[in-house]
């Protein structure tokens, strides 16, 4: 194969860079920090912010952050916790 054959895996995205074909999931397109908060509640399950924040080890702001990136694309939910009306429990939108 020479070096300037295409994959017909990668393809470029709007600036040239090239893109894995197989993982069009919206996840691949988010921070770190929101693909590691997404991992945690895929392990663990409905959880509170600071128990995100834990669990992860990340700070609060920065959880608080990932979890909007999450529900901006639709992969995340919340809802008000019945332990605590105060919070909010996320989760992976199914």
């Amino acid at each position: 194969m020479s070096a300037t054959g295409s994959d017909p895996e990668l393809e470029t995205d709007a600036d040239g860079e090239a893109t894995d074909a197989a993982d069009p999931t919206p996840l691949s397109e988010l921070p770190p920090s929101s693909k590691l908060v997404y991992k945690v509640l895929e392990y663990e399950g409905s959880m509170t912010q600071e128990e995100i924040a834990t669990e992860s080890r990340l700070c609060p702001r920065t959880v608080r952050y990932a979890l909007g990136k999450l529900e901006d694309e639709a992969l995340v939910t919340s809802r008000v916790s019945l332990a605590d009306a105060r919070q909010s429990k996320y989760r992976i939108d199914e």
